[in-house]
């Protein structure tokens, strides 16, 4: 019952015309969408040659590891398509892709030389922070100056001495 329905939705596609790989795949999902090579690299800021080499499959032309795993994913949500299928054909065309697992050691097992010698910089805008309350030091005392800061305002007697 449901094999006529399946032939009338799709009488195009057969098991010859679909595409095996991740990059003929995405070249046909993007050829569905009528977009060209160049709306695509504009959009997702990659390079036509890179895009060529994704939809040919030239995997020596392309970064490998998860930077070519983040470019199959950005194309594959650019074109509405199944990311996490693109992705599977990927680690199955080129290997896992994913992020290797880091192994963690025990704390026990460190030793005094697995320590590094002086501690990383902090980088804290101290400079920016002086630099700041200067400058709020010379507006205040300017305005005072200028009187533009009402007497009541004043509670030491050396700042009502310098409005005069």
């Amino acid at each position: 019952m449901n094999q006529p329905l399946l032939k009338e939705a799709r009488p195009e596609v057969d098991a010859q015309s679909a595409p095996t790989g991740v990059g003929a795949t995405l070249r046909s999902l993007r050829e569905a969408k009528r977009l060209s090579p160049a709306e695509v690299s504009a959009r997702l800021k990659f390079t036509n040659r890179q895009l060529d080499a994704l939809e040919t499959e030239q995997w020596d032309r392309l970064p490998s590891g998860v930077s070519l795993r983040g470019f199959v994913k950005n194309y594959g949500r650019y074109l509405e398509a199944d990311v996490d299928a693109l992705l599977i054909m990927l680690d199955n065309q080129v290997g896992p892709t994913s992020m290797p697992r880091v192994a963690v050691s025990n704390a026990a097992s460190l030793g005094p030389s697995d320590l590094p010698l002086q501690g990383e910089p902090t980088h804290r805008p101290w400079g920016w922070f002086v630099i700041i309350l200067i400058l709020l030091f010379v507006a205040g005392f300017y305005a005072v100056e200028r009187g533009w800061v009402p007497d009541s305002w004043l509670v030491f007697d050396w700042l009502k001495s310098l409005k005069k």
